[in-house]
């Protein structure tokens, strides 16, 4: 299980945290579906557009998970790499034919402007240094080159806003123990959902790392939203 400090943050201990998405790899992509009711899919679709990737361009994929994501950005003609941490999940790739590496976001093992682009989706809030991560990022794109997350963030209108604070404290959770292989890894991102800064304070953060032209898009009227920016 995933503990929380003080404040109530879940604490993003790197091996404890591989751990638990190698428990739950099986069952991942399904159990994502069934709780988003689908939409991850229109996601991982409008995340591919926004990148706007031509064919012979390098873009990395990063937390790609079983390369669902990775094999919707191939559809781009691009050349992608997908990776993640956990090996399992890896493992779980369901012969999606895109490379998949298995290695951490801080430490990538590539060489310095070596992608046009890097994106990737729902990974970054489990990363244990958000900012160092967004420097890593920098570091393997090429000048001029975009990176666009897509992540969880706050609803924009209050009332939504509560009832979404509501269903993911209390009832994200119970779907969960009922579809998913570890329910207390889903209540660990339900955890890392509530803490996730806004979009502006996002925002903030990807501008200090020194990308430039920074915006974002919201999706799921602010529960989810797009996070652009180039070096």
């Amino acid at each position: 299980m995933i503990e929380a400090n003080e404040a109530n943050t879940p604490r993003k201990e790197p091996g404890r945290v591989a751990a638990m998405f190698d428990r739950v790899a099986p069952g991942y992509d399904r159990t994502n579906t069934v709780m988003v009711a689908g939409q991850d899919k229109r996601w991982r679709k409008a995340t591919r557009e926004a990148l706007s990737l031509q064919p012979g361009e390098r873009c990395l994929d990063l937390g790609a998970g079983t390369g669902i994501s990775t094999a919707e950005l191939a559809k781009s003609g691009a050349d992608v790499i997908g990776v993640d941490f956990s090996l399992e999940m890896l493992k779980n790739h369901k012969d999606r034919q895109v490379p998949l590496v298995n290695a951490d976001a801080l430490r990538l093992p590539f060489a310095d402007d070596a992608f046009n682009a890097v994106t990737g989706s729902f990974f970054i809030r489990n990363v244990v240094d958000l900012d160092a991560c967004l420097t890593e990022i920098r570091r393997v794109l090429a000048p001029g080159g975009r990176m666009v997350l897509c992540e969880v963030s706050k609803p924009v209108w209050k009332p939504y806003r509560k009832a979404h604070g509501v269903f993911v404290k209390h009832v994200l959770p119970k779907v969960a123990a009922r579809v998913a292989s570890d329910p207390e890894a889903y209540q660990y991102l339900a955890d890392t959902t509530m803490a996730w800064p806004d979009q502006a304070e996002l925002a903030d953060r990807i501008v200090k790392a020194g990308f430039r032209k920074v915006a974002w898009r919201n999706l799921a009227g602010g529960a989810v939203a797009m996070h652009r920016g180039f070096k």
